[in-house]
């Protein structure tokens, strides 16, 4: 479906019942592009993901005139015919398609997170130019070449064949000229599936081992087309962002945030994985039983993208106990404990941005820890010199987990207590009682 000018952004409109009827996308319809004028007051100089955040909104420009909600002014821009054309005809490529050889196979955890991974990267790459975009698509290309490498071995040495959307993205990397397929649009996940999985590709470096410094506006605006075509709609991923820095924010208690380092867990993620004894992988909905992160990374091993973003994946959704031990661990780092609450905190703030069930894990994670590390602290500092070592890393992690715990408690994010819960359930039976009694607008 697409519109052009459309009203229903402008106040004078009471669009609840539509929002309400609408929240997530219809089944019976594939994509919905709405075209509006930055100029067109009928638009309401807005687009309609404001109330629709699932669909996609293009801002066009055609200079100001009278005829700027004109449908003929709309319908002569080259991205709305090109919208239309693609609706009626489908697409204008002229490319061979090449031969698929893999089998139509569901997708595992690791396969689907790589997938959404190298396609986040193709729609940065295509954001970017000059001598920075040069050397991005070169750094893409190898990924891309490892990953279907990496995973044609791992299947190989498991007998699982190789899924047919992996096979696609296979090429010639000896071949210069070769081209690089790009990634099918990521298939579409419930708002719940996706605050793992988008957490961490807005906070890991999706073509590890190359480090290119990227204006952070442009991640955005390639997070944001994702979620779109993913059906969460681009405000979504604008949630995702603006969670990830405010989570920072609030950790590093710092007023300006640098975006350029603040990916790499390290090493020290890695062996808090190894510590867990192996933990669910959260990030892939729809895999028939969720991946063991131990396994994943004798596959591919914690160094190159995939084995960063699985390790990241599993810090961020793994249950609250066994991370709750080894970040307590005198082993584990003052700089890893706070990169991993770091991105649980994103998390948790993306959830309640969106509207989602709090998950209370990250709340039980820092109460434990905070009780341990509080023991030791006082342990050591009894007979310890002020400046030891090891007592400044005790510090670091307190402080990390107190700016925690106090941003959750004043933004409703710390589990009621069984009084509060009383109360509610009084209150609601309160009210319930208060309409019983009310008398029926047909009596």
């Amino acid at each position: 479906m697409v519109t052009i000018g459309s009203p229903l952004a402008s106040g004078r409109f009471n669009v609840d019942k539509l929002r309400e009827n609408m929240q997530e996308p219809p089944t019976n319809l594939a994509w919905w592009a709405n075209f509006w004028n930055v100029l067109d007051p009928v638009a309401a100089h807005r687009g309609l993901s404001s109330v629709y955040n699932w669909m996609l909104d293009f801002r066009i420009g055609t200079g100001f005139n009278h005829h700027v909600h004109d449908a003929e002014t709309y319908l002569s821009h080259d991205a709305v015919a090109e919208a239309v054309g693609f609706g009626l005809f489908g697409s204008k490529s002229k490319e061979i398609v090449l031969a698929e050889r893999g089998l139509d196979i569901p997708l595992d955890a690791s396969e689907l997170t790589a997938l959404v991974a190298l396609r986040y990267a193709h729609l940065l790459k295509e954001r970017l130019d000059g001598e920075q975009g040069i050397r991005f698509a070169g750094a893409l290309r190898q990924v891309q070449a490892t990953v279907v490498d990496e995973i044609r071995q791992r299947n190989k040495e498991a007998g699982r064949p190789l899924p047919s959307q992996v096979a696609r993205l296979a090429f010639d990397a000896s071949d210069s000229n070769a081209n690089v397929p790009k990634p099918l649009p990521s298939r579409h996940l419930a708002k719940e599936d996706a605050v793992t999985l988008l957490t961490v590709l807005a906070s890991e470096n999706v073509i590890r081992p190359f480090d290119i410094n990227v204006d952070r506006g442009n991640w955005l605006g390639a997070m944001r087309e994702l979620t779109s075509e993913m059906g969460l709609g681009s405000q979504y991923g604008t949630h995702v962002f603006e969670a990830a820095k405010e989570a920072q924010d609030v950790l590093s208690g710092a007023l300006v945030i640098d975006w350029k380092k603040w990916g790499a867990l390290g090493a020290g993620a890695v062996a808090l994985v190894v510590a867990t004894g192996g933990l669910a992988l959260a990030a892939a909905p729809g895999v028939v039983g969720a991946a063991v992160i131990t396994s994943a990374l004798a596959g591919f091993g914690p160094g190159g993208m995939i084995g960063g973003l699985l390790t990241a994946g599993t810090l961020v959704g793994a249950g609250g106990g066994g991370i709750a031990f080894s970040l307590a661990s005198p082993g584990t780092s003052a700089e890893t404990v706070e990169a991993v609450i770091q991105r649980r905190l994103a998390a948790a703030i993306l959830r309640q941005r969106q509207n989602l069930e709090p998950d209370y894990t990250l709340w039980s994670i820092l109460t434990s820890n905070e009780i341990t590390v509080r023991r030791e602290y006082e342990r050591l500092d009894e007979f310890s010199d002020e400046s030891a070592q090891a007592l400044k890393e005790l510090k670091k992690k307190l402080e990390t987990i107190g700016r925690a715990m106090k941003y959750l408690s004043e933004n409703g994010l710390e589990p009621k207590l069984v009084e509060d819960l009383a109360e509610d359930a009084e209150d609601l039976a309160e009210s319930q009682d208060t309409a019983a009694r009310q008398p029926s607008p047909l009596s």
